[in-house]
């Protein structure tokens, strides 16, 4: 998936889908970093909403790692 808007810093994600019984897992891979993430979804949402919120979720999870390195913000346990 491309991103047309760069506000992230994400200009390619890579988006997966697994189907087990009645949920739907989506796992977004930022193929830079290489950090993975994943939710789970019903099966009868549509692929859109749960990419969006895999996509989401990476930006959270990728924001949020480049600010724990910044000093003053603790340890990571």
């Amino acid at each position: 998936m491309r991103r047309r808007d760069n506000s992230s810093g994400l200009s390619e994600v890579f988006v997966e889908f697994q189907q087990n019984g009645s949920y739907m897992k989506a796992i977004a891979i930022d193929p830079v970093s290489m950090v993975e993430v994943s939710i789970v979804g019903a099966s009868a949402s549509p692929r859109h909403v749960l990419q969006q919120a895999a996509v989401r979720k990476l930006e959270y999870v990728l924001k949020n790692k480049r600010g724990a390195a910044a000093p003053g913000r603790g340890l990571l346990a």
